[in-house]
């Protein structure tokens, strides 16, 4: 691994699809960008600014966000999200991540990533599945 630090960002853009709408993803019923679609291109914007700082055995999960959805999307309109790492902590790392349209503000997050052992990671994941079997 490269050492991560404070600072490092990324970016995304996407053209919003029917697909991508609460309607569709059964988050609610209007035909706008759905939250868990926004909360999702955090997370990928996320993962997009450490891929180039993880060896080969490396990745990063989840463990939170906090996401506030200001504004719709339509269809068709295109989101730009960016995100910036704001603190490393051993494996913690935390993000501040933004999102707008062509219209202005549409979100804002505090996400965190944890680094992890891939291989690892997985086998502790099938031997838990394994209990329950």
């Amino acid at each position: 691994m490269i050492m991560i630090i404070k600072g490092i960002t990324a970016q995304i853009t996407r053209t919003i699809t029917e697909e991508a709408t609460a309607e569709k993803v059964k988050s609610g019923s209007l035909p706008v960008l759905a939250t868990p679609v926004l909360s999702a291109a955090m997370e990928e914007t996320a993962c997009k600014a450490l891929a180039p700082f993880l060896s080969d055995h490396e990745t990063t999960v989840g463990g939170s966000i906090s996401l506030i959805h200001k504004a719709p999307t339509l269809p068709g309109h295109t989101i730009t999200v960016t995100a910036t790492v704001t603190e490393v902590r051993g494996k913690k790392i935390s993000f501040h991540i933004t999102a707008s349209d062509e219209n202005g503000d549409i979100g804002e997050a505090d996400h965190d990533r944890f680094l992890v052992d891939s291989v690892k990671f997985m086998e502790k994941a099938e031997k838990r599945n394994e209990r329950r079997e």
